[in-house]
C-alpha cells in the first residue's frame, strides 16, 4: 500500500509513477484504490492496462475486501493499494473504519508511508513515529519522502527516520520537478482514453527510477499471498440467462467494477453502448445500467442524440428493468442546466430538471434502505453506496421515492421509481448486498419472458 499522512502528500501521483516504472520492467500491476473514488482507479487503469479494484471498508465486509483483492491479483507479480486521506482517516475520528490503515490490516499489505518533508529535517521522524505507535499494527515498514528541497535534503530526512523509526526511507521526490498530477477537470477520463497522458506517466516512470530504490520497494512487498476467500460472492452461478444494456463512454465511465463481476457471475451477459455515439439500446437488452460520469461536459451532443434518447425512454416505458446512478440520473431528466444557464433536453423519462452548481452538492457514504418494494430494493433491504455530485434536481411533479438514505446529516427519502426505472444520485456498491443483483436479475427474466410472448 501507497499510503500518506495527509491528503495532498502526493500519494497519487507517486502510485501512478511506481505503476508505470514497474510496468516498465514487464511487471504485472494489479491496482487497487481505498474509498469510492472512480478517478483515481482510471489513472491506474490506464498505467497497469488492468482495470483497478475500489476497495471500502465502510462499504463492504472485511472478507469481501479479501476476496476482491485475491481474486483481483491473483495473476499480476505484484498488486498496489493506493491510500485514501491521511492514513487513520475514515468514518469517525475515533477509530479506523474506512480508513487505509483498516483496509492495510485487512489485507495484510505492507504500507509504504508518504511524507511530505519541504521545510523540515530531524520533524520528519516525528512524524513517522507518531504515524507507527498511534494504532498497532501499524503496518508501516518504509517511507518515501515527498517534495524534498535537494539530495543532501533528503539524506537528512532518511538518517533521522531510518534512526528515530527503524524503518527504510526508500527514496524520494523532489519538489517542483513539473510533474505535478493534471488537473481533475471534467475531461480527464476522455483524456486518459485518448492517450493524451501516457508522455506524462512515461515521464513519472523516468523520475521514480531515478530517486527511489525500486528492489527494495518489490522485496518489501514480498508477502505470503491472501486465502482463497470460501463462499466467494463472486463465484460462477449463473441463476439467469438475461442481458444487461450497460451504457460505456466518455459522459458515462463510472461503474464498480464488481458490481459488473457480480452481473456476470450470476449469468447476466453485458453488452455496452454509447449515447455518446448516439447508439440504442441493445435491441436484446433484458435489462439495463446507466452509471455515473459526466453527461453535463457532453450536453449539446447528448441533447442532439434522439436515437438513444427514443430508445432509452420507449424502452424503460415498456417495462426494461432499469439502474441509473448519478449522471445517468441526471441523463435521464427532462433537461441539464449548465452553470451559464443553457438549458439541453435529455431523455425525460423523469419529471424534473437538473441544474449545475458551482460548488459542490452532495458528498459522502450512504446507507440505503428501500421502500415501496421496488423491483431493485424490497421494503427494508439494506446496500451501501456513495453520493458525489456538482447539481441539484428540481422536481416538476411529486417523485415516488425508492429508497431512504441514511447520512451523517441524518435520513431523507431520495431516489425515484417511474415505470421500471430505479434511478437517483446515489452510486451503490452492490458487493455490500449482492441480493439486489438477484433482484434485478429476477425482474429481466420476467421481462425476457413477457417479450415472448
Amino acid at each position: 500500500m501507497i499510503a500518506g499522512t495527509s491528503s495532498g502528500v502526493g500519494k497519487t501521483t507517486l502510485t501512478i509513477g511506481i505503476m508505470a516504472a514497474l510496468k516498465k520492467r514487464n511487471l504485472v500491476v494489479q491496482g487497487f484504490k481505498c474509498g469510492p473514488d472512480y478517478i483515481d482507479p482510471s489513472y491506474h487503469t490506464a498505467v497497469t492496462k488492468r482495470v483497478s479494484r475500489n476497495i471500502d471498508s465502510w462499504m463492504l465486509s472485511r472478507e469481501v475486501i479479501r476476496d476482491i483483492v485475491e481474486r483481483s491479483g491473483r495473476d499480476a507479480d505484484i498488486s498496489i493499494i493506493e491510500g485514501v486521506m491521511g492514513y487513520f482517516d475514515g468514518k469517525s475520528p475515533l477509530e479506523n473504519t474506512g480508513s487505509a490503515a483498516e483496509i492495510a490490516v485487512i489485507t495484510e499489505s505492507p504500507v509504504l508511508l508518504v511524507v511530505d518533508c519541504s521545510g523540515m529535517a530531524r520533524s520528519a521522524a516525528a512524524i513517522v513515529k507518531g504515524f507507527q505507535t498511534l494504532h498497532e499494527p501499524s503496518q508501516i515498514v518504509g517511507v518515501i519522502a515527498n517534495r524534498v528541497g535537494s539530495e543532501g535534503h533528503f539524506n537528512i530526512v532518511k538518517t533521522a527516520i531510518e534512526q528515530e523509526c527503524k524503518i527504510p526511507v526508500i527514496g524520494y521526490m523532489k519538489k517542483n520537478n513539473d510533474l505535478h498530477l493534471p488537473s481533475r477537470h471534467l475531461g480527464l477520463i476522455p483524456a486518459i482514453e485518448r492517450g493524451e497522458l501516457d508522455s506524462y506517466f512515461d515521464s513519472l516512470a523516468q523520475e521514480v527510477e531515478k530517486t527511489i530504490d525500486l528492489n527494495r520497494l518489490l522485496s518489501i512487498s514480498e508477502t505470503n499471498n491472501l486465502q482463497e476467500v470460501e463462499n466467494s460472492i463472486f463465484h460462477e452461478d449463473p441463476k439467469v440467462n438475461v442481458i444487461i444494456a450497460v451504457a460505456k463512454d466518455a459522459a458515462f465511465n463510472f461503474y464498480y467494477e464488481e458490481n459488473i463481476q457480480l452481473l456476470k457471475s450470476r449469468g447476466a451477459e453485458i453488452q455496452y453502448f454509447s449515447p455518446l455515439a448516439n447508439e440504442p439500446v441493445p435491441e436484446d437488452a433484458d435489462g439495463l445500467y446507466i452509471g455515473g460520469g459526466f453527461p453535463e461536459e457532453f450536453a449539446e451532443q447528448l441533447a442532439n442524440n434522439e436515437v438513444s434518447k427514443q430508445s432509452i425512454k420507449e424502452l424503460i416505458e415498456n417495462g426494461l428493468p432499469t439502474v441509473a446512478e448519478c449522471g445517468g440520473f441526471m441523463y435521464l431528466t427532462k433537461s441539464i442546466q449548465s452553470t451559464e444557464g443553457i438549458s439541453y433536453p435529455m431523455v425525460g423519462i423523469i419529471d424534473g430538471n437538473v441544474m449545475m452548481q458551482p460548488k459542490l452538492a452532495a458528498l459522502g457514504y450512504r446507507e440505503i434502505v428501500g421502500v415501496n418494494n421496488n423491483f431493485l430494493m424490497g421494503e427494508g433491504e439494506a446496500a451501501k453506496g456513495h453520493e458525489f455530485h456538482y447539481s441539484t434536481f428540481i422536481p416538476n411533479t411529486e417523485q415516488v421515492p425508492a429508497y431512504v438514505l441514511k447520512s451523517r446529516f441524518g435520513q431523507k427519502q431520495d431516489g425515484c421509481v417511474v415505470h421500471s426505472l430505479i434511478a437517483g444520485y446515489v452510486h451503490f456498491h452492490f458487493a455490500s448486498n449482492p441480493k439486489l443483483i438477484d433482484n434485478w436479475l429476477n425482474a429481466c427474466l420476467k421481462y425476457q419472458q413477457q417479450k415472448r410472448k
